[in-house]
């Protein structure tokens, strides 16, 4: 089977890839009506993401004309990456091994030149499928967007039959449905930050570290962050939080488990979630704190962003009653042994403290704003100028396990992370 490419060496890539592709504008178009196609100010936030999109459907459901759609409007900083090119029939995906690893490995070809935006185009009714694709999202630290087509007959057998180009029957296609028609639920949901703005948190975060760390205030309660024995009269708190989110940072609102946690799938199914998915929202920061456990950032929720925060996990106990969005932040690091879920709670924590009445003691200006103590090691940065940063709502569907990460610069891998 020739596709213009040489499999041992990758020379070429199929040409299908480099095609100029035309689909009819997003605007005249209902099934179109998605907000990385007609939103501006979500494809601009897009353009400066690297993101994969994924696409979902039975045959003959619109996949490839939202996938020519997608093309058309990021044009020169994408490539598409289609099963058809491989000759991949959806009935039988079993028997196209050796196409499916050539698709991959073409995809990481993409991967290593930091394309902005790919879209991978094929059926994935599978787990163990799309979790390869994940895999290949996590190593080259992309954001993932599933995304299925709204046309009206998407999950209509018998139509189908007379749309796709396999000359599938209406049989070989229900028995493809069930994999296409349940919501695929991510490991959580969250706003995801651009690559230039969790550059710029992190900057912001590496420069709290340092000044808090020689601040006199902080000195004096420095036995919170060290062992009695150690005697340390100093520390450095850029090497105490050892484990830092290595891509994109996120701000979670709901931890999904893929399906599996409490109120998953109630969440998924609201209609300001599915309107929401792969919109462009403004998040503000309004204080940076640190414990001897994590560091973060808090994030203050708007009228946007509020009815996307679940109801149930703004407390610690059952008889806390803390504002709605209390619990919103960006993990910027954790101590050795902590897991990132410990952030929220350190940050429920110090807000129950000032709902309590207790602001905690200025101990003076650092930085960006004024330095609280909140007493056992807890400090809070209030800054005077909050920090907007735009972000894509969206999930996070990989195994939040360490992978390895690849740049396209010569040198190969750089180190291994883990999803935070």
């Amino acid at each position: 089977m020739n596709r213009g490419f040489s499999r041992k060496s990758h020379t070429f890539l199929p040409k299908i890839f480099f095609r100029k592709m035309s689909s009819p504008a997003a605007k005249d178009k209902p099934e179109l009506q998605f907000p990385f196609l007609t939103d501006e100010e979500t494809v601009n936030t897009f353009r400066e993401c690297k993101t994969l999109f994924v696409l979902r459907g039975l045959p003959g459901s619109g996949k490839s004309t939202l996938a020519r759609a997608i093309v058309d409007r990021y044009r020169d900083s994408t490539k598409m990456v289609s099963a058809d090119a491989y000759n991949i029939n959806p009935g039988s995906q079993t028997a196209h091994h050796e196409e499916y690893k050539q698709l991959d490995d073409d995809l990481d070809i993409y991967c290593r030149r930091d394309i902005s935006v790919l879209v991978v185009d094929d059926t994935h009714h599978e787990r163990d499928r799309l979790d390869k694709i994940f895999d290949i999202a996590d190593r080259y630290q992309y954001l993932v967007v599933l995304v299925e087509p709204k046309t009206s007959w998407r999950l209509d057998c018998t139509l189908l039959k007379e749309k796709n180009q396999w000359q599938l029957s209406a049989d070989d296609l229900k028995k493809l449905k069930p994999g296409v028609e349940k919501d695929f639920l991510p490991l959580y949901f969250g706003w995801f930050l651009t690559k230039k703005g969790s550059e710029s948190l992190k900057k912001v975060g590496q420069t709290f570290l340092d000044d808090l760390s020689s601040h006199k205030a902080f000195k004096k309660e420095i036995k919170h962050f060290v062992s009695g024995d150690e005697g340390k009269e100093k520390i450095a708190l850029a090497s105490y939080f050892v484990n830092r989110p290595p891509g994109v940072l996120h701000c979670t609102t709901k931890f999904c488990d893929y399906g599996k946690a409490d109120g998953a799938n109630e969440y998924a199914q609201q209609d300001v979630v599915k309107k929401s998915y792969s919109k462009v929202f403004t998040l503000t920061i309004s204080a940076l704190f640190v414990t001897p456990k994590t560091m973060g950032a808090r994030v203050e929720l708007g009228e946007q962003e509020l009815p996307l925060w679940p109801v149930d996990v703004d407390k610690l106990t059952p008889s806390d009653n803390l504002p709605r969005g209390s619990r919103a932040h960006i993990t910027l690091g954790c101590a050795a042994g902590i897991k990132p879920v410990q952030t929220g709670e350190d940050l429920l924590e110090m807000i129950r403290q000032e709902k309590g009445g207790s602001q905690g003691e200025e101990v003076g200006e650092l930085g960006r704003g004024k330095l609280y103590s909140l007493g056992n090691g807890q400090w809070m940065l209030r800054l005077t100028k909050k920090l907007e940063f735009r972000a894509i709502f969206t999930g996070y569907y990989g195994k939040g396990q360490t992978v390895p990460v690849h740049s396209s610069r010569k040198g190969g891998a750089l180190s291994s992370c883990t999803i935070i």
